[in-house]
């Protein structure tokens, strides 16, 4: 274990530790109030690192570039963490956390077919058993602790944002290997709080949103999760990648799934079954095998 594969093991630990503490906080944030909020805080604390990181120049981009940075930020933030929220209020920690393990696969995926990078038999066959792992975690004909159509609508609801994370990722991997990281991370924030503030205006909802924010009297907790999650989880996981081959980091990154369903069931009170440590196990085995080919 070298440094940047505790970089990366302390990242899927971090982000555990967030995904938890947004679960808590979704109880009171309605999934927009709460993307929202951590946009803005993720936005402040880049804001503050950037000139220590890179000084006070301003990269310059191209016209497309920009374009290309938009789409991403609309779609793997402004709409995918949304979607993302709103499946943790439904299905809980757990089963969202392995559902969030279909992204790997996903990028893999999707940068076969957007960016020409190859994929192998051994990749396919590692995303179907990610696939096995989600389809495993959320398909019981007699579940207690979830309604049927909340399972539905939950699984749905964290393919999809797990999706649109990807594509986003995906879409802009070009710009991110011609121009520094944290500056690309800090447009995207800014473009998802932006696209949150248009859609509430849109949908006259803009006042709710500003009541939520200031009545909420757990804000904290929901600033502690944007801090974990959109903030010390990102520096760990570009650590991680500096420091160690992409597919070691990868791996390690993907051990979140075990930790959010540990910290689920310590501190939320869900469910530690079989069922769910089976679906753990698979779908690390299906990310393991994926990056390995």
């Amino acid at each position: 274990m070298g440094l940047g594969e505790w970089l990366s093991l302390g990242s899927a630990v971090v982000w555990a530790i967030a995904v938890v503490m947004f679960k808590r906080s979704g109880e009171t944030f309605s999934p927009t109030a709460l993307n929202l909020l951590k946009n803005i805080i993720a936005a402040v604390l880049l804001a503050a690192t950037l000139p220590i990181v890179y000084g006070l120049t301003f990269p310059t981009f191209s016209a497309t570039e920009w374009w290309i940075m938009v789409a991403s930020g609309l779609l793997g933030i402004a709409a995918a963490d949304n979607l993302y929220f709103a499946a943790l209020r439904r299905l809980g920690a757990s089963r969202t956390g392995i559902a969030s393990s279909l992204f790997s696969p996903s990028v893999i995926v999707l940068s076969y077919f957007l960016l020409g990078e190859r994929l192998v038999a051994q990749q396919i066959a590692g995303f179907l058993l990610v696939v096995a792992a989600v389809i495993l975690v959320s398909y019981r004909k007699d579940r207690k602790d979830i309604a049927a159509e909340e399972l539905r609508q939950g699984t749905l609801l964290a393919v999809t944002a797990v999706f649109l994370m990807a594509l986003g990722i995906v879409i802009v991997k070009p710009v991110l290997e011609l121009h520094p990281f944290l500056w690309i991370v800090e447009i995207r924030v800014v473009v998802g709080i932006i696209g949150i503030v248009l859609v509430g205006y849109a949908r006259d909802r803009l006042h709710g949103l500003r009541l939520q924010l200031r009545l909420k009297h757990n804000w904290w907790l929901a600033g502690g999760a944007s801090f974990f999650g959109s903030y010390l989880a990102m520096i760990l996981w570009l650590g991680g990648y500096k420091y160690t081959q992409a597919s070691v980091a990868s791996v390690l990154n993907e051990t979140a799934a075990i930790f959010i369903v540990v910290l689920a069931w310590i501190f939320l009170g869900e469910s530690l079954n079989a069922r769910k440590t089976c679906g753990v196990l698979l779908s690390f085995a299906g990310v393991l095998l994926m990056v390995s080919a």
